[in-house]
This record gives structure tokens, C-alpha cells and sequence, in this order.
């Protein structure tokens, strides 16, 4: 039997999705320690592989190495979108001076939270770009294939496959390099 006051004093936790990127200096780790510092946010339940991809945009910079992390936490979404932001800054990135979609060291997006659907100065949820961005929906569609688009009702795999199938892929390449497991 359950002590009821443990029950009634426990945060509430939700499945959190995030999209990792990096281009400059050594990818790889920035991510491994990005996904180590998101352990101290809660309990890390997947990690993709590896993909390297093009860069999107108009700004000429080096490939990606992206990836996506699931993540049950009881932080709430803007808690998780401070401290994801924190581990940006402890990696080198600072939002402030680096132009949009320019060359990072570390960028953590916030995909989804639960099935939240909100619309603050600071955080929207689901991503609003989540659904045309390859170099998300791979990683993510690997990792929870089945999680649902609060707004489209879309799975993850669906929109995957309907992304793939779009005659514009704006140039996006994506290709698997490892898996987590594999260079750990």
C-alpha cells in the first residue's frame, strides 16, 4: 500500500521532447554533455542516434550533428526552457550576440511538453517549426515514433513521412552517424 502522504507531496511529471544541434568546435561532445546535463532535469528515457545535417537558412555554416531526447520531468515549461537555455550558455552559446539560425555551439528546442498546447512571449508548445524541420522529425521519430501532435493529431511518424514525401525539402539532408550506445 502506498503512503498517501508521499503520494499527495510528489511533483507531477510530464514527457518533455528536445531537439539538439551543434556546428561548431567538437559536436559531438556538445551534445553528449548537453544530454548529461539534462539528467540533472530529470530522467533521461531516450536518446536518438547521431545525424549530421545541412545547415537551414541563408547563413553559410558548417553541417549539424543533431539528435532528440526524451525527458520525464517535473519542471514546467518555462522552468524547462530556462534551464535548458542555462546549459546553452554553460556550452558557449550566447542567444544575444549570435544571429538567428547562425553557427552554435548548443541549441535546445523545446518540442513538446506532454500534450501542452500554449502560447507565450517566450515558449510555444508544441514547436511551431517542429512539423517542417527534417533534422528534427528523424531524431524525434526514432526515439517516440508514436508521440502525438497535440494540435494535428499527427504522430511523429506521420509527419515524418508526409515531410519526406513534400516535393520542398528546402535542401534539408539528414544522414545517421551513430547511435549513443555505439561511441560511449
Amino acid at each position: 500500500m502506498q503512503d498517501s502522504k508521499q503520494f499527495a507531496t510528489s511533483k507531477p511529471t510530464a514527457m518533455a521532447h528536445i531537439a539538439l544541434g551543434s556546428n561548431l568546435g567538437d559536436r559531438e561532445n556538445h551534445l553528449r554533455s548537453a544530454i548529461a546535463a539534462l539528467q540533472q532535469l530529470g530522467r533521461v528515457e531516450a536518446v536518438s542516434s547521431f545525424y549530421e545535417t545541412d545547415p537551414v537558412g541563408d547563413i553559410s555554416q558548417s553541417n549539424f550533428l543533431n539528435a532528440a531526447v526524451a525527458l520525464t520531468t517535473a519542471l514546467q515549461p518555462e522552468e524547462l526552457l530556462k534551464a535548458l537555455l542555462r546549459i546553452e550558455q554553460q556550452q558557449g552559446r550566447d542567444r544575444n550576440t549570435s544571429p538567428p539560425k547562425g553557427p552554435r555551439t548548443l541549441d535546445m528546442d523545446l518540442l513538446s511538453y506532454g500534450d501542452e498546447m500554449m502560447e507565450t512571449t517566450s515558449l510555444t508548445l508544441p514547436h511551431p517549426e517542429l512539423a517542417q524541420r527534417l533534422f528534427v522529425l528523424v531524431p524525434l521519430a526514432e526515439i517516440a515514433p508514436h508521440w502525438t501532435h497535440p494540435g494535428s493529431g499527427k504522430t511523429a511518424a506521420r509527419l515524418l513521412a508526409e515531410l519526406s514525401r513534400a516535393d520542398d525539402l528546402l535542401g534539408q539532408k539528414v544522414r545517421r552517424i551513430d547511435t549513443p550506445e555505439q561511441s560511449a
